[in-house]
């Protein structure tokens, strides 16, 4: 999907690692959170709460998931998803678009 429709979007900016990662909320009318985001290149560690689908847009890093212990390379057009109430780094490569999906 490239485009929402019937949305909400949360003005403010969702800023992290010196404003070398940021988002912006979208919602959607049966609650369910997403975020549309930017990340310069960069090692960026987060934490979860929910589970969470990350679709790469555009862009290249690798990721470390929780319980691996290799880097897995992520390019534009793939995703990976984040367990709940974890923690996962990664290494942007080159500037990143990315949707993150948050799953109750």
């Amino acid at each position: 999907m490239s485009e929402f429709t019937n949305v909400s979007v949360i003005k403010k900016a969702n800023v992290y690692f010196d404003g070398n990662v940021s988002s912006r909320t979208i919602r959607f009318a049966d609650g369910s959170l997403k975020t549309l985001g930017f990340m310069l290149p960069g090692e960026y560690t987060f934490n979860t709460a929910d589970k969470e689908l990350m679709e790469i847009l555009a862009g290249e890093l690798d990721v470390l998931l929780p319980g691996n212990d290799e880097w897995q390379a992520i390019s534009g057009g793939e995703a990976f998803d984040v367990p709940a109430n974890a923690a996962f780094t990664v290494k942007v490569k080159t500037a990143t678009d990315y949707c993150c999906s948050f799953i109750k």
